[in-house]
């Protein structure tokens, strides 16, 4: 039975679903899809997509053990280190990676970069990023688990900006970033994206219509938080590689993070 279902499923098998099963193994460590087989070529179009997934087991355990009474200073932790270890510490192997880099010096900065051993500056920007997600996860307490798949969400918009506007540094490199540059067809890549925060609105508007224009206050701090470290370090460093890309999601993570914390009393009164 499986010998006659099988090549009628790959015949079904449209090339952004492959793209976006590629997604899913390259930006997580999640298991991998029995059908379709992954394509690697497009895939960081759909890094929002899988985002939005990890923000959700995030949400998830952060709801479960609020059920089971822990307070939000024990749960921000557990959720950071779910996060982390579901991205197998990608993004953050990046921003450690790009601060021994800007540490180095414009001469050595992308020695710096490809020397796998930590540097203490990489070390310090670690520290300091999850120390402050640390602290805004509980400040916001009962919305940490939407800020959660919110700012997942968002992070990964982040290293979208950066492949659009500034070229790739290493035009030599074959290793696991250089391909999400030479794939880019312009910005169709940001239309999976937009999708996506089109469904979101919509479900906000369905459940929680009083809601919307909060909804929209938190996509533009989302927008603002994905463009600024994108663009600061692609000036800074004349381009981007693949640590830079993840140093620019986990410092949008970061500033969603914190925005929300400070945002959420305004926009959500009763937060």
């Amino acid at each position: 039975m499986i010998s006659v279902i099988w090549p009628v499923l790959r015949l079904f098998s449209p090339s952004w679903l492959r793209d976006l099963a590629g997604a899913w193994v390259f930006y997580s460590v999640l298991p991998g899809w029995p059908w379709p087989a992954p394509r690697f070529e497009r895939i960081a179009r759909f890094a929002p997509w899988i985002g939005a997934v990890i923000g959700a087991l995030a949400a998830a355990l952060w709801l479960l053990l609020s059920a089971l009474n822990w307070p939000p200073v024990a749960i921000a932790p557990a959720a950071l280190a779910l996060s982390l270890w579901l991205t197998g510490g990608l993004h953050l192997d990046g921003l450690m990676d790009t601060a021994d880099g800007l540490a180095a010096g414009s001469s050595r900065c992308l020695e710096a970069m490809d020397d796998s051993r930590v540097g203490a500056s990489g070390v310090q920007a670690a520290v300091i990023v999850l120390l402050l997600q640390f602290s805004a996860l509980v400040q916001l307490g009962g919305c940490a688990p939407a800020a959660l798949v919110f700012s997942a969400i968002f992070a990964r918009v982040s290293p979208l900006w950066a492949m659009g506007h500034f070229r790739y540094l290493r035009q030599q490199d074959t290793g696991t970033a250089a391909f999400h540059r030479s794939n880019w067809r312009g910005w169709r890549e940001g239309h999976p994206t937009l999708l996506l925060l089109l469904l979101a609105g919509l479900l906000v508007w369905a459940l929680q219509p009083q809601l919307l224009m909060a909804w929209v206050g938190f996509a533009v701090l989302g927008i603002a938080a994905a463009a600024l470290p994108a663009e600061w370090l692609g000036r800074r460093l004349g381009g981007h590689t693949g640590d830079s890309y993840g140093a620019t999601l986990m410092v949008c993570e970061t500033l969603t993070l914190l925005g929300s914390a400070l945002l959420a009393p305004v926009l959500l009164p009763a937060a």
